[in-house]
């Protein structure tokens, strides 16, 4: 099968697989997609809409920082951002589900990458440290979460004075989040607004935490 035949098909599984999970969560509450979908976010067109790079790029992730990386999955984001910080820095690789990390596990293992934590918890569940990073990252992710305010205050109270979250949503998801939701949040937990980056199918929304709070 050639490269061209190969992205319509995936398009067309993206879309056949969003629609039956849409279906099953209107009628209940959000929850995170289960790892054996985990193709889902990492695909040709994943990446091609919100890939790595770019978002480690739009979040300014440098050498040296420490990195939350909340509902990590299979670790799209994870790996390139334990690359990017370098041995100097960190990644805290943090996901409720056991399963997504082990698949993360066996990625670190098989690259020989020593510079990621995993912590088994959900967002909002109190389980990092204050003050502790530099960058937060909540990719395709924050719609799963049932009670985002508490998530945004955990991931407020774990950044440093300055430090960004970076919030990436996909259109084509169906539990995404739209900019005005993302806004009102930001507000609630006291984080401001700094940059939007993109629109459709995919934007990412960088939150700061104040210097003086």
């Amino acid at each position: 099968m050639n490269a061209k035949r190969i992205t319509p098909l995936v398009v067309i599984g993206l879309a056949l697989a969003g629609g039956v999970i849409f279906l099953q969560r209107r009628r209940k509450q959000p929850l995170p997609c289960p790892s054996n979908l985990s193709w889902l976010l990492e695909n040709p067109v994943m990446n091609g809409m919100a890939g790595a790079k770019k978002l480690l790029d739009r979040a300014q992730v440098a050498p040296g920082m420490r990195v939350l990386d909340v509902g990590c999955g299979p670790g799209r984001v994870t790996l390139p951002t334990a690359e990017r910080v370098g041995a100097a820095g960190e990644v805290i690789a943090l996901d409720v589900q056991i399963a997504m990390l082990d698949r993360v596990q066996k990625k670190l293992d098989a690259q020989g990458v020593t510079n990621v934590r995993l912590l088994h918890a959900g967002a909002g569940d109190g389980m990092t440290d204050s003050e502790t990073f530099d960058r937060a990252f909540l990719v395709t992710v924050l719609g799963e979460i049932p009670d985002k305010p508490a998530a945004l205050r955990e991931i407020y109270r774990a950044l440093k004075p300055g430090g960004i979250l970076s919030i990436t949503e996909m259109y084509l998801d169906p539990d995404v989040q739209m900019p005005g939701r993302i806004r009102k949040l930001a507000d609630e937990t006291g984080f401001d607004v700094d940059e939007t980056f993109g629109a459709f199918p995919a934007f990412t929304m960088n939150l700061v935490k104040p210097l003086m709070g």
